[in-house]
């Protein structure tokens, strides 16, 4: 089986056909670069992650980092691998140049990472936070805290981290009780436990940026009484050297399901004097810093939904077309020969519902990320306001249709495959594992539906929400000009009439029923609106998909928008109805799960 990685006609169809990602270099920022100069980096990461990434990532999965009582070790193929991401910019595409960034668009840094990540594994989930890590310090940390901490974690000598969860508080931040008290210098000095730390130990970089969450002693008690810290591994001395241990100590070592590339770690914080901390921005409002590393993280953990999804897509589609297997059933000649498994109709349904939901993901992160990318650097700020008002209101179903449809993805290429996807000799079953992680990690999807409906929908009397319907009515006006997609757009103006009735129905409970109550679904109603965001973009695929067959391309490229057609009215067909059943549920606020007591389980 030859070793697929991305669909790099598909990549292009995104970026530059359903994106325009090339009219970005109109911008000021991006002036230096043109399409050649996106491709250039997007081909780097190809070469880098079938050079140094493939070879090893069975490796990476079969060899879990270990813990001697003493220091972790990884397997040393890891750390040339990104060695290599650094030494070549792509570890820091997006940052400022005067900070040794690339100052690449962040929709093409996604694609040229997409490639190491299917390569990889979470190998490269290392860079990822770092980076993420960096986004925020540059954001809300002070000249001294970028000179000292950022500028080290773009040139990939150090790494970072964020560590929020602990031991007795899990996903509820409210109740952390991680201490930090002031001293006299005007450092603090950190003392607690997390938990579930990525990448919280390694010997990857020299050093490792912790940021923490923590409650400045006389806090008040709640979110509003939390701080945000960082906490190195290892101080720095006068000259920027690595200098002495700062009392984070590891504790042990987490070993998952998948995604075992990347240290899980129980970190320890300041058991003697405590851990030197320096202080992000003001007091108490560390979680309003730290949602914007969460935030990022959160499309981060969306595309590698979306990009898993997408490999064990092409995988699987490779497969089917090269084994031979079994007749049609129309076929009553035994002697006959064995079809491709990819003439079965179950192959070919398995394979388009692998298709609707990879690439639709797909185009739903990569337009994430032109979002976060459009609130930074639009013309004007009356644009830049719009895409941080969408992408605030999208961010929990970006992170979350991706990271639960991704997986469903990728258990529909294990089975196209059968037993040969079962066994590790393929990589669609580590696929499957390293993609499960991502409905938990960043805020689980029943946080993010909370979010949704307590706060995105409600927030600024309805502006996200109503910009979001406002871009899917855009495109229903342009599609009605196609005939050909009459079908789709009558479907998705319907699907936004049950969508607005659901709404209103879940926000009138909200108002007037017991809150527990009507909240108990909200898991549904954040998939129905998934179910139509991805849509939405099915039909915004389709009308690029449209207008390029009418040019007569090229008989490939005929194929290739054939395909994307198809797939949108699989989606339409077989996936968009459901929406139908769950707002019932909703309408209705269905009270079978809320009912159901913890002693008749």
């Amino acid at each position: 089986m030859p070793a697929t990685l991305m669909n790099e006609r598909d990549l292009e169809f995104m970026l530059y056909e359903l994106f325009d990602s090339e009219g970005l270099t109109s911008r000021e920022r991006y002036q230096d670069h043109d399409r050649q100069t996106f491709n250039e980096v997007i081909n780097t990461a190809k070469v880098i992650a079938e050079k140094h990434f493939l070879p090893i990532r069975q490796k990476l999965d079969t060899h879990q980092p270990t813990f001697d009582g003493k220091k972790v070790h990884i397997i040393p193929e890891l750390k040339t691998a990104i060695d290599a991401v650094n030494h070549s910019g792509i570890g820091s595409a997006t940052a400022d140049y005067e900070l040794g960034g690339m100052q690449l668009p962040p929709i093409i840094a996604s694609a040229a990472s997409s490639f190491l990540t299917v390569a990889g594994g979470v190998g490269m989930g290392y860079n990822m936070l770092t980076t993420a890590n960096a986004n925020l310090l540059q954001a809300h940390g002070s000249d001294e805290l970028i000179n000292t901490w950022v500028k080290p974690m773009r040139e990939g000598r150090f790494m970072g981290t964020m560590a929020m969860t602990e031991p007795g508080s899990g996903s509820s931040l409210g109740d952390l009780i991680t201490k930090a008290v002031k001293a006299d210098d005007g450092t603090y000095r950190i003392s607690g436990n997390k938990i579930y730390i990525s990448g919280g130990d390694h010997d990857l970089s020299d050093n490792i940026v912790h940021l923490v969450l923590a409650r400045i002693q006389g806090a008040p008690k709640g979110v509003k009484g939390i701080s945000l810290f960082v906490v190195p591994k290892f101080l720095l001395n006068d000259d920027g050297s690595i200098g002495a241990d700062n009392e984070v100590a590891l504790a042990g070592l987490f070993h998952k399901m998948g995604g075992r590339a990347q240290t899980s770690t129980a970190l320890s914080f300041g058991e003697k004097n405590g851990s030197v901390g320096y202080l992000v921005g003001e007091e108490h409002c560390g979680l309003k810093y730290m949602f914007h590393m969460m935030n990022e993280a959160r499309i981060m953990v969306g595309t590698s939904g979306a990009v898993l999804a997408v490999a064990g897509y092409q995988y699987s589609v490779d497969y089917a077309k090269n084994r031979p297997q079994g007749r049609l059933p129309s076929c009553k000649d035994p002697q006959s020969p064995m079809v491709n498994i990819i003439e079965h109709a179950d192959v070919k349904r398995m394979l388009l519902a692998q298709k609707a939901y990879a690439e639709g993901a797909m185009a739903l992160v990569l337009y994430g990320t032109q979002l976060s990318d459009d609130e930074h650097t639009a013309a004007t700020e009356e644009q830049r306001q719009y895409a941080h008002t969408l992408l605030d209101f999208l961010t929990p179903i970006i992170k979350t249709w991706p990271s639960e449809y991704g997986p469903k993805a990728n258990s529909l290429a294990i089975q196209v495959m059968g037993g040969h996807g079962y066994i590790n000799e393929h990589p669609v079953e580590m696929f499957y594992r390293d993609n499960r992680l991502n409905p938990i990690h960043e805020g689980t999807t029943g946080i993010q539906s909370l979010d949704l409906l307590t706060r995105k929908v409600p927030m600024n009397k309805m502006l996200g929400y109503q910009a979001t319907l406002n871009e899917m009515r855009k495109t229903l006006d342009e599609a009605k000009q196609y005939n050909g997609l009459q079908q789709m757009t009558e479907q998705l103006s319907e699907a936004l009439t049950t969508l607005s009735t659901t709404t209103e129905a879940v926000l009138s409970a909200m108002a007037t029923k017991n809150i527990d109550l009507a909240l108990s679904n909200s898991v549904k109603y954040l998939e129905l609106f998934g179910h139509v965001i991805i849509a939405w973009l099915w039909l915004k695929q389709s009308i690029v998909a449209t207008k390029a067959l009418a040019e007569q391309p090229h008989q490939d490229d005929v194929y290739f928008y054939q395909g994307k057609l198809q797939a949108a009215q699989y989606f339409y067909r077989f996936e968009l109805p459901e929406i139908n059943l769950w707002s019932q549920l909703l309408i209705h606020t269905d009270s079978t799960s809320f009912d159901m007591q913890p002693e008749w389980f």
